[in-house]
């Protein structure tokens, strides 16, 4: 019971004092905070007061800024005021001289004006007089020509007839000596030049030029196999044209048979074709057909490896198949008995070489060159000369602009505007008068040299003439009596500009004017 009396009487006091804890920290807190409230309200106090004192601090420095502030903007501005007052005062003095110079010159102005106006009155009455000075001119010029017609019994219109004559007369002998002066001086300087290059370029190329012919008769072995050909009721021989579109000439000539087409493609599947027959011995309708097909691819063949070979020849690069095709084909094509692939190949390095000479597109040059008569190929086909079909062909397969004028320019049809294309030009005549290069037709031939002669002896003053050098020269001799000298110049020019618009040739052909004085005497 003590033990439990004693532990009540611990716990009384514990409890006593835990109340008496919490009431005295309640009494504490109320007292710090009734302390803090009066501390933090003098310190209110205390801070409105200095904001107070600093309100009107800050007011006395600002009114004092302001006080000094409008001083220094007084003080400026009197100055400006007074820069600006002495300006105005410069400017006005200046504006006064300037009146006073201009009222000088209006002045001046003045003087001169009435000045003028003096002088145009004068000039006035002088025209005045001049138009009646004039008057009386024109009617003693009127007395005068009528007298002077009178004494030389012609009229004005004659004597101006007769004057004008004189000065034409003499106007065309300077016009033609002067012709004759930058001829004589341009050959001087352009013969050896030219004579140098074209020389170099035919030795330094080495193309074969012999002239060939394109033969059209098959050989036989006997004249038995010429009714194998023709066949039962001739149907063989019919199968034959039929296909390659060739005809069969069958006649007395011993152990031959002549093929007559004017295409030497189609002559030639057809030549290749009857040796094929031949050789195989079994002729018949269904073997013609089948040797025909053969035949044809072979040439087809044999075209594409020689458009080839030229273009690999002549170093000429990038053209476009057909044109391969087309210049393979010049290789079955004969133009007065000269080949068209040897020609147009040897046409390329002769241009080429040329080019090289002169600093001009050598690559250019030999294009042009192996292109300029890749309308033979085609021309039995399509109307129009070998030119313009050539430079249509060209212009199809999308060729240099350059390159079509060349093959337009190279036989004159066109005026050269390059110096490719006029290598182009001199390149095919050298090609095709070389030596054995060509042979022409002997009618044609000799028509050509007579029309040559009959252009030359159709003008006044020319006594004959005579075509040399196989048509490439005439030479034509006047009568002195009627031709001076220095018109022989423009005789030459008037016959060429008339063989150039009624003839066509080959090549180029010299006008050669001989004028000869004689005097003759005999002695007794």
């Amino acid at each position: 019971m003590l033990v439990i009396a004693l532990i009540i009487t611990i716990a009384a006091a514990v409890i006593v004092a835990v109340v008496v804890g919490i009431l005295a920290f309640k009494y504490g807190y109320a007292y710090r905070k009734k302390i803090a409230e009066l501390k933090i309200g003098s310190a209110e106090e205390e801070a409105n007061r200095l904001i107070e004192s600093a309100k009107k601090e800050a007011v006395k420095n600002a009114e004092n800024a302001k006080k000094e502030k409008l001083l220094e903007a007084k003080e400026e501005i009197h100055k400006e005021r007074s820069e600006l007052d002495k300006e105005i005062k410069e400017r006005r003095n200046e504006i006064q001289r300037q009146e006073r110079r201009i009222q000088q010159k209006e002045d001046t102005i003045d003087k001169k004006t009435q000045s003028i106006e003096e002088k145009e009155a004068l000039i006035q009455k002088k025209l005045a007089k001049l138009e009646e000075t004039k008057a009386e001119i024109e009617q003693v010029k009127k007395l005068e020509m009528s007298q002077l017609e009178k004494i030389a019994e012609l009229s004005a219109d004659d004597a101006k007839k007769l004057i004008m004559k004189q000065v034409e007369s003499d106007s065309r002998h300077e016009a033609a000596m002067l012709i004759k002066s930058i001829e004589d001086q341009a050959k001087e300087e352009a013969e050896n030049k030219a004579r140098n290059i074209i020389t170099g370029a035919i030795q330094r190329c080495a193309a074969d030029h012999v002239a060939e012919t394109t033969v059209s008769v098959v050989n036989l072995p006997n004249d038995e196999m010429k009714g194998r050909i023709i066949g039962r009721e001739g149907r063989n021989i019919r199968t034959i044209e039929n296909l390659t579109g060739i005809d069969l000439i069958i006649d007395d000539t011993p152990e031959a048979v002549i093929l007559s087409g004017f295409d030497p493609v189609r002559r030639e599947i057809a030549r290749l074709s009857l040796e094929k027959l031949i050789t195989d011995g079994r002729i018949h309708p269904g073997r013609i057909e089948e040797t025909v097909e053969k035949a044809r691819k072979e040439v087809e063949q044999i075209i594409k490896q020689e458009g080839e070979r030229a273009t690999f020849e002549t170093g000429v690069h990038g053209l476009h198949p057909e044109l391969i095709r087309l210049i393979g084909k010049l290789r079955y094509r004969t133009s007065y008995g000269q080949n068209v692939l040897k020609h147009s190949i040897e046409v390329s390095h002769l241009a080429g070489l040329m080019a090289s000479e002169l600093g001009a597109d050598v690559a250019l040059a030999k294009r042009a060159g192996l292109l300029h008569d890749v309308g033979k190929a085609i021309d039995h086909d399509v109307e129009g000369s070998h030119v313009t079909i050539g430079a249509d062909v060209a212009k199809k397969y999308k060729e240099n602009d350059k390159v079509v004028h060349a093959i337009m320019a190279h036989h004159g049809d066109i005026e050269p505007n390059s110096v490719e294309a006029c290598l182009i030009q001199a390149a095919d005549a050298i090609s095709a008068a070389r030596p054995a290069a060509r042979r022409e037709n002997l009618e044609s031939y000799i028509k050509r040299l007579e029309n040559l002669e009959g252009i030359a002896n159709s003008f006044d003053g020319v006594e004959r003439s005579f075509a040399i050098q196989a048509g490439r020269e005439i030479r034509i001799i006047v009568k002195p009596d009627k031709v001076k000298d220095e018109e022989t110049v423009l005789l030459a020019k008037d016959i060429v500009k008339k063989i150039e618009a009624e003839m066509e040739y080959p090549g180029q052909i010299k006008v050669n004017v001989i004028r000869e004085t004689r005097a003759i005497d005999y002695a007794k």
